[in-house]
């Protein structure tokens, strides 16, 4: 062995409201079921996904700029009220830091 110490790359992200680069587990994975913006934060549902930061504003940004229908390739506006409620009830329990 020649000493050094292996050090893992962690995967990086793009949170489609900011546009800042984060590491994967700081961001929600979101995902489109039927024109409906649904949080998975297991990033276990099927489909084409899109990052985000646990924070409204991110939140708030995407919708504005329509990057959420962008990323998932779908045509019209999608439904992000649940994807607000979830954001919304993290946003409050995690602590500021």
């Amino acid at each position: 062995m020649s000493g050094r110490t292996r050090v893992r790359a962690c995967p990086e992200r793009t949170c489609v409201g900011c546009r800042k680069r984060a590491a994967k587990h700081e961001l929600l994975r979101v995902t489109a079921v039927e024109g409906v913006c649904v949080p998975d934060p297991r990033a276990t549902l099927p489909g084409r996904g899109a990052y985000l930061h646990l924070d409204l504003a991110c939140l708030d940004l995407a919708v504005r700029r329509r990057a959420l229908p962008r990323a998932f390739k779908a045509h019209g506006a999608l439904d992000t009220d649940p994807l607000r409620e979830h954001v919304a009830a993290r946003a409050d329990s995690t602590p500021a830091s």
